[in-house]
Parts: structure tokens; C-alpha cells; sequence
């Protein structure tokens, strides 16, 4: 049977009038979810494009994890970029589907990569768990001897393969436009999940007398995701503006070409990719998306992108002071209570004009 957690955020966030959310902890049985039929939860689903709701018909299981793999996505975008003027703090509001930034900037680059790897992680993940039908352990690394080094695949190597496959067919499937825009965001998708691919770990075990090593099982599993995150942020730093180049009778957009290159080169496989320069993101824009910094909490002594000068793109910044008060050197007495004092610290928060 396969479960699924009530700490899903598509069970609590995006229809829970449909399910019954149980307390943390408890979990929802996949029988339980197909009797309320596909119809009603990938339809109650907002942000799909047609195939990905295709896709949620045909694998409602799946669905459910993809949506936490996305959401993994957001997270760890909001992690990395929190103390920028751009946090992404707008993603995720409404879905972790169908969100866009619209200006095909290194921000969109590194929101495409970074939700592909989510997903493919998630995935992979719960594979490995045999949470997922469909997948379990990497077949392919099991039981396969090498001469070199006298060890050997065994164990549960995590099948990464499958969750790549996943996040390709969901993920991409949102690429339908024949422009510049749709060839970037699919270099970024294959980025993120590149990288991936690259942080994946070889864990092993000896064997043998007396705690020697004649023999090791080795097999492979997952990075943990801020590893990820951080490998993608330095993508992000060193990211390569590129423009489409047309071909065929239709002039239409066929790849990508570094811009302003004096050949012909194409990016790389796991650079992050942007068509268009980022705005400032110290005012708010509908237009490109900007939430702007106003209001943002700075700190007024910090050289760095969060310091009160950046982060508040030179208007100035607020200082608000309040006193904060807990209890401190807490002494249990005989018999039986505890008595503490009362401590207090004057403290300035600032924030931005």
C-alpha cells in the first residue's frame, strides 16, 4: 500500500477541503485518495498546464509528491536568497505550480533549476522509501562485482534515474511556446537536475575477519538538499546570459548561443542560463515581478547584500527599539518551585524606508 503524509503540502495547502487533514504524524492510505476519484484532486490542483494535469490523472500518487518536491524547491530558494533584495518571496504564495517569474532573468534561471532538482529529489527519495509505485531500488547497481578495488554494488542504491525521469516528463511539460523563454527554462530544468546528479553520494561497508576490509558493499543515495541548493547558488553567481539562434524555413528558435561569444558556443550542460538582465528589485513592479525591499529587516552594519545601504538601495532605513523581557537564572527551591528573575535587553531592529 502506499501512504502518504498529512504533512503533504498539497494534502493541507492546496485542497483541504477534499481531505481529511490528520493530526501530525498520521497517514493517508492511497485507497483513500483514489476513491475520492482523479477528477476532483488534480482539477482542485491550481497551476497545472494540460500535460502535467494528464500526468496527475494518470499518477495521482505521484502527484503528491511532486507537489512536496516543488515545495522543497521554494524553500531552498528562499533559503539561499534570504538576505538578497530578491528572496523569492513570491513564490509559492498561490501553487508551487505554473509560477513564473516574467522577466528571463539569472533569478528565473536559478527558480527553474532549483524546483526541477526538487522534484527529481522528492522523487528519488521516495523511491528509495518504497513509498512510490513504480520504483523502488537502483537495479542496475546491485550485485555487480568490480576487479579493481575488491568491492561490490549492493545495498539500496538510490535510483536516481527514475526521479529524473519523473521530474522531465512533469516539470518540462510546461514548455510549449516555440521561443527564446521555453529554450532557457529547459536548459535550467536539465541544469538542476545535472547538478544533482553530480552531489550523489557513494556510501559503502567493509566485510571481513576481524573487522578487515576484504570486501566492501557500496551504493549510492541522495545529497541532502541544501548541498544542492548551495551548488546551484554558485551556478547562479557565475550565470551566462545567452541569446536563441533561429534556423529552419520557420525561423524559429532552435538553441541557445552564449552572448556576444565570437563563435558559436553553446553553454554548458550545468550552466545556468538567462536571457534577459535582472531588474533592481528595490521597487515594487507587476510588471517584472518585483515585490521591492520596502519594509525589509537590514542589518546596519553589514557590508554584504543585507546590510541597510544594499538591501535598502540607498533610501535610507527606519530604527524601531523595544525592550524584550524573559525569565533568567532560574532556581529550583525547596521544596518544590522555581524562582527566576526577570531580565530585560534593549534591542534595535531596522528596517528599510
Amino acid at each position: 500500500m502506499i501512504i502518504f503524509s498529512s504533512r503533504s503540502v498539497l494534502l493541507s495547502v492546496y485542497y483541504p477541503q477534499i481531505f481529511l487533514i490528520l493530526t501530525s504524524g498520521s497517514y493517508l492510505a492511497l485507497s483513500s485518495v483514489v476513491a475520492l476519484g482523479t477528477n476532483i484532486i488534480c482539477n482542485k490542483i491550481p497551476g497545472l498546464a494540460p500535460r502535467q494535469r494528464a500526468i496527475c490523472h494518470s499518477r495521482p500518487d505521484a502527484i503528491i509528491v511532486i507537489g512536496e518536491g516543488a515545495q522543497l524547491g521554494v524553500n531552498e530558494c528562499q533559503y539561499q536568497f534570504r538576505h538578497s533584495r530578491w528572496n523569492c518571496s513570491a513564490l509559492g504564495e498561490r501553487t508551487v505550480f505554473g509560477q513564473e517569474l516574467r522577466v528571463g532573468s539569472r533569478e528565473a534561471a536559478f527558480t527553474y533549476a532549483i524546483t526541477a532538482a526538487g522534484v527529481a529529489h522528492a522523487v528519488t527519495a521516495w523511491c528509495s522509501r518504497g513509498a512510490l509505485s513504480g520504483c523502488g531500488c537502483e537495479r542496475e547497481q546491485q550485485g555487480v562485482y568490480t576487479r579493481e578495488g575488491g568491492w561490490r554494488w549492493g545495498g539500496c542504491s538510490a535510483d536516481l534515474q527514475y526521479g529524473l525521469q519523473i521530474s522531465r516528463r512533469f516539470v518540462d511539460a510546461r514548455e510549449i511556446k516555440k521561443n527564446a523563454r521555453r529554450l532557457m527554462n529547459l536548459h535550467n530544468n536539465e541544469a538542476g537536475r545535472k547538478v544533482l546528479e553530480e552531489q550523489m553520494k557513494l556510501e559503502c561497508k567493509c566485510h571481513g575477519v576481524s573487522g578487515s576490509c576484504t570486501t566492501r558493499t557500496c551504493w549510492t543515495t541522495l545529497p541532502q538538499f541544501r548541498e544542492v541548493g548551495w551548488a546551484l547558488r554558485g551556478r547562479y553567481e557565475r550565470a551566462v546570459q545567452v541569446e536563441a539562434v533561429r534556423a529552419g524555413w520557420l525561423r524559429q528558435p532552435t538553441f541557445l548561443r552564449v552572448k556576444k561569444a565570437q563563435s558559436y558556443r553553446k553553454p554548458a550542460d550545468t550552466d545556468l542560463v538567462y536571457i534577459e538582465r535582472s531588474p533592481s528589485y528595490c521597487e515594487q513592479d507587476g510588471v517584472t515581478g518585483s515585490l521591492g525591499t520596502q519594509g525589509r529587516v537590514c542589518n546596519r552594519t553589514s557590508p554584504h547584500p543585507d546590510g541597510c545601504q544594499l538591501l535598502c538601495c540607498g533610501r535610507g532605513y527606519n530604527t524601531h527599539q523595544y525592550t524584550r523581557v524573559w525569565q533568567c537564572n532560574c532556581k529550583f527551591q525547596w521544596c518544590c518551585f522555581v524562582r527566576c528573575n526577570s531580565c530585560s535587553e534593549r534591542t534595535e531592529v531596522f528596517t528599510c524606508k
